[in-house]
């Protein structure tokens, strides 16, 4: 029997991460899950939350400038990178041959521009949507295009 193995489904948004595996008779099972931090902190927790002030160069009154960054856009930002890593070390530890990225859109461009080329090699399907609050149980019919049934030889 040549049996095909399903792919390792990489499921995260901003500050949760989880690997789910393919199991017996196509059950989803989470092995190992990443957390942020500061998933749950508020912006003050993160960096300040009012804009510094500066002088205007033609009088004496002065301005607020305008954050460039959003403190929790810049720590999802870094989950994400971190999250690309550790799949590309899982990668290397040949933990899956391949694997399906979930992602909100704009966590799933971030982790894709961090991956290096034999992960983003291994890479065979992605999903923009935010599915880690779903339980392994109702996943599959989500992910159900990739979860295939083992291949018999003749």
């Amino acid at each position: 029997m040549i049996q095909h193995p399903a792919p390792c489904f990489v499921i995260a948004d901003g500050g949760h991460a989880r690997f789910v595996y393919v199991g017996a008779a196509q059950a989803l099972h989470t092995r190992s899950a990443l957390d942020s931090s500061h998933a749950h902190d508020r912006s003050h927790d993160l960096g300040t939350d009012r804009p510094g002030r500066s002088f205007e160069s033609g009088s004496v009154s002065r301005h607020a400038i305008e954050p460039r960054n959003d403190p929790h856009e810049m720590d999802k930002q870094r989950f994400a990178r971190l999250v690309a890593h550790t799949v590309q070390e899982e990668a290397a530890r040949e933990s899956f041959s391949t694997w399906v990225l979930v992602a909100p859109a704009h966590t799933l461009a971030v982790i894709k521009a961090e991956l290096d080329g034999p992960t983003a090699a291994k890479l065979v399907g992605t999903l923009a949507k935010d599915l880690t609050k779903v339980p392994d149980d109702s996943l599959y019919e989500h992910v159900k295009e990739w979860v295939r049934p083992p291949h018999r030889a003749a």
